[in-house]
């Protein structure tokens, strides 16, 4: 059978008497963009930096296909791309010139380094900069050659700190969607704190607060981690608010203006309170426009996970 990508075991790092990260479990085994989100300090980038050999723990273990990074640091980085927080460009090389560095760096042969770096420049859209110098790029293309360095080499698993740090929207996008196409030929890991990026473009989600795994799920599961009390009804020709409230299943009830209201359900499932209502406002004659199950905010679901 196939190895996982990655197997993060019981990881646990410490920074003279101070522990960044804590029994930080995870494994990977197919790919897709997963997402390791958490606020600043949280031990992200510890985390990152030891997946990637960069910093070696003080605990645990972590294995890429198979091999154990601390023990075959060289054979592991063979399968690993990575770009830091900060992009370890060199400013006064030309973008031609620092992909070909980097494809030394990273053992490319000989005689297939020159179509590796005119691969990667196509495919991250900097092919008519190669001959500019990196330091008179713009704060996006910059990303765009520190990613075509983490890929230059066509690893099977690339891991990205930060991606979108210090970008504007344009910049964003346009980073996401190449992540998204880089993602189709490998495994993708990204750290952020930015919940809009995780929602944008990951497909799992891990989140780390203080130190130790808080949640490991699909983005699915992130987003109904809080369970909806709550749907919102819009209604033409509204009863008595008492009357909504006497409704089977409704706790209470808020009027938010207009034909619009918030109607708070006992237990865990709502789709029955919202068929009695819609049953009853087709008896009663009350007109309704939409109803729709209020789901949580994705900053309600981290300041959930986060205890903040």
């Amino acid at each position: 059978m196939e190895k996982p990508i990655l197997q993060v075991i019981n990881l646990s790092h410490r920074y003279s008497v101070q522990w960044a990260i804590q029994g930080i479990n995870f494994e990977i085994s197919k790919h897709g963009i997963y997402g390791l989100l958490g606020s600043n300090g949280a031990g992200k980038s510890t985390t990152m930096n030891i997946i990637c050999g960069v910093l070696k723990q003080t605990q645990g273990d972590v294995l890429i296909k198979g091999i154990d990074v601390r023990e075959n640091p060289v054979s592991a980085k063979r399968c690993i791309g990575f770009l830091p927080q900060k992009p370890p460009l060199h400013m006064d090389l030309s973008v031609q010139e620092y992909l070909m560095h980097a494809t030394r760096m990273r053992h490319v042969p000989p005689t297939e380094r020159k179509n590796a770096v005119r691969e990667v420049m196509e495919r991250c859209g900097i092919a008519h900069f190669e001959k500019r110098l990196i330091r008179n790029l713009s704060g996006g293309y910059q990303q765009r050659v520190g990613i075509a360095q983490a890929i230059v080499h066509k690893p099977e698993f690339v891991v990205l700190d930060e991606p979108t740090n210090g970008l504007d929207p344009n910049q964003i996008l346009e980073i996401r969607r190449l992540i998204q196409e880089i993602s189709k030929d490998c495994t993708v890991i990204l750290s952020t704190h930015i919940l809009s990026e995780v929602q944008a473009v990951c497909d799992y989600v891990y989140m780390v607060e203080q130190g130790t795994m808080v949640f490991s799920g699909t983005l699915e599961q992130f987003d109904n981690y809080i369970i909806p009390d709550s749907f919102v009804v819009s209604l033409a020709s509204p009863p008595l608010t008492e009357d909504l409230r006497a409704i089977q299943g409704v706790n209470d009830v808020e009027e938010l203006g207009g034909m619009n209201y918030r109607i708070h359900f006992a237990g865990n499932d709502g789709n029955p309170v919202m068929e009695h209502m819609v049953n009853i406002s087709r008896q009663r004659g009350w007109n309704m426009k939409e109803i729709r199950l209020e789901k949580s905010s994705l900053d309600a679901i981290f300041a959930e996970l986060s205890k903040k």
